[in-house]
């Protein structure tokens, strides 16, 4: 939890370990991992129990919840919650005087599949197959199938356990299902958060009908209407007032999905770009006229709902660059950056692509390595490899980032990239990333991001305030000629 003063300065944070401090629940990570490797869910009840936790932590720190003017939050996407019959009157009659987890055994489903879950590849095939294949699908819902969104998951369990859905009475996002708690009524599956299901369409923000007769009987209505993610829900339920002295004015905005919650933390501006170089890549686009593909996922904005964000995750990250690192410069990242300096922009045409694990975007594996006369090599000298690598990583952003709709031809230039993670402290490998978009790189520091992201939004919707982008430090602001980089993006096309 992270609470922000008007003006935007962080004033308190506190947090849960699950595995450590509710150690009863057993798991490991936060989840359960089932005996299928698999299959991968978390108990609702300890996330119940957390929120007791950590506003008793609060409390006991004397955080003044009657300040509190607004309140938001962000739930691991693609997570989902049953509700059983009957749990919307309790939510509606909470006692103050005892502990939610005390008050809430209402799950038809106990514990929760989780966006780790990766068994319903079988549902994905057929949720595919009705609307017509993975690229109608995308064309839908912004992504093709995948066995961790939220359809595929409600899928399994109607087919599994036909009891337990018909004794439910709602079926809540994580996020969605951490607004109800708060509102004490069943708060609606907010349009971004939404997006990560395969079951809304995107662009009327509706759910899609093929898509639900595709995934289970009368899903509509166990969802509710899905509602903008700016929205104001109402005020705070008055068992907070009364258990924690949160005033009744209190607004509960919307709340959303970890990612969704991310870009509003990083502050992202129409057209800029957000890359996280860690063990994995990803990069968050904000995007106003997308054409989903089948590699990547295009989600409704959080922030401005006549615009969209999209999310671009690649499995070979930092271990790659590492192992490069290891093999051609000696384990130095100092050497490392001396050959990226050493060797031109564009690299003389000479182009890598390496996926030690079968990459993600797209899907495929192993080392492929072009000339300047576009002939395949078995290797490069090693500078050559160093800069082969890291262009190569980039330029494949910026095409995928491209395929989804992002137009770097008629961005303004105001247009910037905003680096985070381990690797954005090597500037060398930043001006790489300028090279190759022709943009500002800067670096940005945001612990929690999904958490503060949603302060944010409580802030700029409830209390009717703007919330510009400060404090972001400038690293590079090299403009190079985009040629000699440019006309290599045809080769990884």
């Amino acid at each position: 939890v992270v609470a922000i003063n008007e003006n935007l300065d962080l004033v308190h944070q506190n947090h849960v370990l699950f595995d450590s401090e509710l150690p009863e629940f057993r798991t490991q990570g936060g989840v359960h991992v089932q005996a299928d490797k698999l299959t991968v869910t978390s108990p609702v009840l300890m996330w119940v129990k957390a929120l007791d936790l950590i506003l008793d932590k609060m409390k006991d720190a004397g955080f003044d919840f009657s300040s509190v003017r607004a309140l938001s939050g962000s739930g691991q996407q693609h997570g989902s919650v049953y509700w059983k019959k009957g749990a919307g009157q309790v939510l509606k009659q909470l006692d103050p005087g005892r502990p939610l987890h005390k008050l809430l055994e209402v799950e038809s489903v106990c514990d929760s599949p989780v966006w780790m879950d990766s068994s319903t590849s079988e549902q994905c095939s057929s949720l595919e197959s009705a609307v017509g294949g993975a690229q109608n699908l995308t064309n839908i819902t912004g992504s093709r199938a995948y066995e961790r969104f939220t359809g595929n998951q409600i899928a399994k369990i109607q087919q599994s356990n036909p009891e337990k859905y018909s004794e439910t009475e709602r079926i809540s996002l994580v996020s969605s299902f951490g607004a109800s708690l708060f509102r004490g009524d069943y708060a609606a599956v907010d349009y971004s958060d939404g997006s990560g299901m395969n079951l809304m369409d995107i662009f009327s923000k509706k759910w899609a009908q093929p898509c639900l007769e595709a995934t289970a009987p009368h899903l509509e209505a166990k969802l509710g209407a899905p509602l903008v993610s700016t929205a104001v829900l109402g005020e705070v339920s008055s068992y907070y007032v009364t258990r924690y002295g949160f005033s009744p004015d209190c607004k509960v905005v919307a709340f959303t999905g970890d990612n969704p919650g991310s870009l509003a933390g990083m502050r992202l501006r129409e057209g800029d770009i957000a890359v996280s170089l860690g063990t994995s890549d990803t990069v968050f686009l904000w995007i106003k006229e997308p054409r989903p593909t089948i590699e990547g996922h295009v989600f409704c904005n959080p922030v401005d709902s006549d615009s969209y964000m999209a999310l671009i995750c690649y499995k070979n990250g930092s271990f790659t660059r590492e192992r490069i690192r290891n093999e051609r410069a000696g384990g130095s990242w100092d050497t490392f950056s001396r050959a990226l300096n050493a060797t031109p922009v564009g690299n003389d045409g000479n182009l890598g692509i390496y996926f030690d694990t079968l990459e993600i975007t797209p899907s495929a594996v192993g080392v492929y390595r072009v000339n300047e006369q576009d002939q395949t090599v078995e290797g490069f000298p090693g500078e050559v490899e160093i800069r082969a690598l890291v262009e190569g990583q980039f330029l494949a952003k910026r095409v995928h980032a491209e395929k989804l709709g992002y137009k770097i031809s008629k961005l303004s230039r105001s247009f910037s990239i905003l680096a985070t993670g381990g690797a954005s402290s090597n500037t060398d490998i930043l001006q790489v990333l300028s090279d190759v978009f022709n943009a500002p790189v800067y670096t940005i520091d945001v612990a929690n991001s999904a958490c503060l992201g949603c302060a944010y939004r409580a802030k700029v919707k409830a209390l009717s305030c703007l919330c510009t982008r400060t404090c972001v430090e400038s690293i590079i602001v090299l403009r190079p000629p985009p040629t000699s980089v440019d006309n290599r993006i045809k080769a990884i096309t």
